[in-house]
C-alpha cells in the first residue's frame, strides 16, 4: 500500500504499517506539524482552523483524528462536517481562520484519503510552505498545550448554503436566464458531497436536477474520476430522462464535466473553454491554464482579446500566474475552474453556474455548443522506468534534440509544433516520465505520443 508526503500534503491507502500507509499516527503527526507552522506564521492569542471532508469511507475517523489534534494543540477549529474542497477553501476567510484542512484523495478510489492544507486566504500551500511542514513533521518538534489552553471545536453544516449564496451573488450568474431555459439535468455525484452541494446550486437556479448516485455513503458506484469510460451510467440516465445535459464531478467537488443531450461527453478538456467564453465575452481579459492543457483556451482567449499563458503543472502554479497576469479566469484541463471574483480555488459549483448562464443566454443545445469550439484531442501515456535511469537528463537530451522547435521547459519539456504539441514531464512519486499530447484529430495525438515513446525509449536504452 502507500503513503505520500508532498509540498501539497499528505495522502495514502488506510490501514497497514506506519509510515507505509495513511494510519491514524501519520494522520495526528501531519495535523500537529501543520498546526505547529500555523502557529509559526503568526504571534496571537487564538487560533482557528476550518476542517471538512468529502464522503469517503474512512473521513469521519481521520477528521475527528485532525481535529482532536488541533485541539490539544490548543487551536479552535470550525468543524464542516461534509463538505466540498472548494467550499471550504471559501469558508476559510469567511470565518477569519488561519488555516483549513480538507480531508480527501479527490479522484483517487476509496481506499484512499488525503489532507490537504490551506493558508489564512483559503489557498492551497505552495512549495515552501509544504516544505516546512514536511521538515517539522520529520523532527518532532512538535509542542502541544496545556490542559486550560485546549482549543474547541465548533461545528458549522452552513457553508455548503453560504458557498451557493456567494456563487449566485456573482454578478455574471444570469439567474433569471437559467429560470427561464427550464433546463432538466442529471447529476452523477459519485456517492460523496457533490450529491449534497450541486443539486442545491441547480434547486436555487430553477433547474429540476435528476439524481444519480448524491446518496454521501462514499461507496463510490464506478471509478470517481470524471472520464468517459466511468460514465455509462450517467449516459442511459441523460438519454433516458430525456434532460438537457449531465454533471459529474470528483468526490471533492473541484473537477466538474458535463455530458451533452446525446449521452457524449462535453469534454473534460472543454469545461474551462467554455466558462472562459461566457466570462470573457463580459468581462474580456487574460487566461492561464497549465501546461497540459488544451490549445482551445488560448484561441478562445485570443478571439476575446486576451492574452494566454501556460503555467506549470499544478494549482499552486496556476494560481501564482494567475495573480502574476491578473487574470479574468482560469483553471486546468481535467474540470477545474477557478474564478478569481470568487476566489482562488477550483471550484465545480462556480464552473456550473456560469455553463448554465453560457447555455441559457446563447439557447442552443450542449451539443450545438460543443460545436463552436476548435476540435483537438489529446493522448496521456506514460513510460515506467527502472530507478536507476536519469530522467532530468532524457529529458535533457529531448530538450536539445528539438531546440530548434518552441520550447517551455519550467515543468518537465514542452514542444510546440504548428499543429500539435507534447509535453514530457517526470513524476515526483514514481519513476516514470508522463506524456501528454495534442493534435487535431485522436490518431494524429496518439501516433505523436507513440513516436515520442520510441524516441524516449531510444534516448534511455530501453
Amino acid at each position: 500500500m502507500t503513503l505520500i508526503k508532498s509540498i501539497s500534503g499528505i495522502r495514502g491507502t488506510i490501514g497497514g504499517k506506519v509510515e507505509d500507509n495513511l494510519t491514524p499516527i501519520d494522520a495526528v503527526k501531519f495535523a500537529a506539524a501543520y498546526g505547529t507552522w500555523i502557529k509559526q506564521q503568526r504571534n496571537k492569542e487564538h487560533y482557528r482552523v476550518v476542517v471538512g471532508r468529502d464522503a469517503r469511507i474512512s473521513g469521519e475517523m481521520i477528521q475527528s483524528l485532525v481535529m482532536n489534534t488541533l485541539v490539544g494543540m490548543g487551536i479552535h477549529v470550525i468543524d464542516l462536517g461534509l463538505s466540498t474542497t472548494p467550499t471550504v477553501e471559501v469558508a476559510v476567510p469567511m470565518e477569519h481562520a488561519d488555516g483549513g484542512i480538507i480531508l480527501t484523495a479527490s479522484h483517487n478510489p476509496k481506499q484512499w484519503n488525503a489532507l490537504k492544507l490551506l493558508n489564512h486566504k483559503g489557498e492551497f500551500l505552495n512549495g515552501e510552505e509544504g516544505k516546512k511542514i514536511l521538515d517539522i513533521a520529520s523532527s518532532n518538534n512538535m509542542t502541544f498545550a496545556k490542559v486550560d489552553d485546549l482549543g474547541k471545536i465548533t461545528k458549522n453544516d452552513a457553508y455548503i448554503d453560504l458557498h451557493i449564496d456567494e456563487v449566485l451573488a456573482l454578478p455574471l450568474i444570469n439567474k433569471k436566464a437559467i429560470e427561464a431555459a427550464n433546463f432538466k439535468v442529471v447529476v452523477d455525484g459519485v456517492n460523496s458531497t457533490g450529491g449534497i452541494a450541486i443539486p442545491l446550486l441547480l434547486e436555487r437556479l430553477g433547474v429540476e436536477a435528476v439524481k444519480l448516485y448524491c446518496e454521501p455513503t462514499g461507496h463510490f458506484p464506478h471509478n470517481p474520476e470524471p472520464l468517459k469510460e466511468h460514465l455509462g451510467d450517467l449516459a442511459k440516465a441523460v438519454l433516458k430522462e430525456h434532460a438537457d445535459f449531465g454533471i459529474v464531478v470528483d468526490p471533492d467537488v473541484d473537477r466538474l464535466a458535463f455530458m451533452d443531450e446525446k449521452g457524449e461527453m462535453f469534454g473534460e478538456e472543454y469545461t474551462l473553454v467554455a466558462c472562459a467564453d461566457y466570462v470573457l465575452s463580459k468581462n474580456p481579459g487574460n487566461t492561464v491554464s497549465n501546461m497540459s492543457s488544451t490549445r482551445a483556451l488560448r484561441d478562445i482567449t485570443e478571439k476575446h482579446g486576451g492574452m494566454y499563458e501556460a503555467s506549470a503543472v499544478g494549482e499552486v502554479n496556476v494560481v501564482e500566474l494567475m495573480k502574476k497576469n491578473n487574470v479574468v479566469i482560469g483553471g486546468e484541463g481535467n474540470g477545474g475552474i477557478i474564478y478569481p471574483e470568487l476566489h482562488y480555488g477550483r471550484d465545480a459549483l462556480v464552473g456550473v453556474a456560469l455553463f448554465l448562464s453560457l447555455l441559457a443566454e446563447k439557447k442552443i443545445a450542449v451539443s450545438a455548443l460543443r460545436s463552436t469550439y476548435p476540435n483537438y484531442y489529446m493522448s496521456k501515456k506514460k513510460i515506467e522506468l527502472t530507478p536507476s535511469l536519469d530522467v532530468d537528463a532524457i529529458l535533457s537530451t529531448m530538450e536539445s534534440n528539438y531546440n530548434h522547435e518552441k520550447l517551455t521547459t519550467i515543468d518537465g519539456v514542452k514542444i510546440d509544433f504548428a499543429d500539435s504539441w507534447v509535453h514530457l514531464r517526470k513524476s515526483n512519486t514514481e519513476p516514470i516520465i508522463r506524456i501528454y499530447t495534442e493534435a487535431q484529430s485522436q490518431e494524429a495525438a496518439d501516433d505523436l505520443a507513440d513516436r515520442f515513446i520510441a524516441e524516449i525509449k531510444a534516448v534511455a536504452n530501453i
